[in-house]
């Protein structure tokens, strides 16, 4: 019990700073716009959530999904492969097996587009996220997409970088992209930092580049740079045995095809101009995009109201539930 009072203190704690820093109101509440309140992948621990849970909710937890059958185990290093499967199934084998864990039912619904704005008085500069949902891995434009996303948001010689912060100033940092996922859609995010008195044309400058990149396709060189920056970070995400192990692990899990490692390079490869084209066209459209501000807006340099309607998002924690104020009371 004490443990589990441990955990929930501190977690009571989290939830009493989430509002301390920018960055974690921008990363809960985009979360909720792109997926929706309610939707798992967005889901915030309360105090009351928090309080609710007992040591016999963690059992049955336990008892429902820890069964030999729900688990993947990877081993990585010098060995003798069926040795080792011998060793394993000796260790194993006795463990019976349990309910297997079924996949959850969640549904996605795209964020409703429009203006959502969190007020910060204390802080001299805005962030901006453009936010929809992104795609699943397995979907036949991943490959295309990653490309897009380097050449429009990926890094120091993407075209948000150059044109929004190198040749406009109007950016702290910016970048960002459509999102991709194993298991769900992932969430498209373009995020931009600024003054707060560049907040509104930082907004239209972000607009420009996804216009441009709709029209204007990627030439030779640009097209080449994003394959090879994404091919050398390739290299280092997969630069041991146990990473690779782990990749290869995620693919079992998820049940997408254990070679999609091997076919990486060829299909990055293979995008051409024109399709990266079509994936910024098929994957960011202004119009379907949630756009998250935080910030100050009595310094902000034309009301955000000019850019449409503004819904206030209120970042107000919930009150601890009574029983646990009178707890908190005693401990205090």
């Amino acid at each position: 019990g004490d443990k589990l009072e441990l955990a929930k203190q501190q977690m009571y704690t989290g939830i009493a700073r989430r509002n301390d820093e920018v960055s974690s109101i921008v990363e809960r509440e985009s979360a909720a716009l792109a997926y929706g309140k309610d939707n798992p992948y967005a889901r915030d621990e309360e105090y009351a959530t928090v309080f609710a849970v007992q040591r016999e909710d963690l059992l049955t937890w336990h008892q429902q999904y820890v069964h030999p059958n729900n688990i993947i185990l990877g081993i990585g290093g010098d060995f003798d492969p069926t040795a080792m499967e011998a060793k394993l199934r000796q260790a194993f084998d006795a463990w019976p097996k349990g309910p297997q864990a079924t996949d959850s039912d969640i549904k996605f619904t795209p964020p409703k587009p429009g203006y959502y704005f969190v007020q910060k008085s204390d802080v001299n500069q805005s962030t901006i996220s453009m936010l929809d949902l992104g795609i699943l891995r397995n979907n036949p434009d991943y490959f295309a997409v990653s490309v897009m996303n380097e050449i429009f948001g990926g890094g120091f010689s993407s075209r948000l970088f150059n044109n929004v912060r190198a040749a406009k100033g109007l950016a702290y940092s910016v970048g960002g992209g459509v999102g991709t996922s194993f298991s769900h859609p992932g969430m498209t995010n373009i995020e931009m930092l600024t003054k707060s008195d560049t907040t509104v044309v930082g907004i239209q400058a972000l607009y420009e580049e996804i216009d441009k990149m709709q029209e204007k396709a990627p030439d030779a060189d640009e097209l080449k740079r994003a394959k090879d920056q994404i091919l050398n970070s390739f290299i280092f995400r997969f630069d041991s045995p146990g990473k690779v192990l782990r990749e290869k692990m995620a693919y079992e899990f998820y049940h997408y095809p254990l070679d999609f490692l091997e076919h990486y390079r060829s299909e990055i490869d293979k995008v051409t101009a024109d399709q990266v084209t079509q994936a910024a066209r098929k994957y960011i459209q202004k119009d379907k995009l949630a756009v998250l501000v935080v910030g100050n807006d009595a310094e902000f340099d034309k009301p955000l109201s000019g850019l449409g309607p503004v819904t206030k998002v209120d970042i107000t924690i919930p009150p601890p539930p009574k029983a646990l104020m009178e707890q908190m009371g005693q401990a205090g």
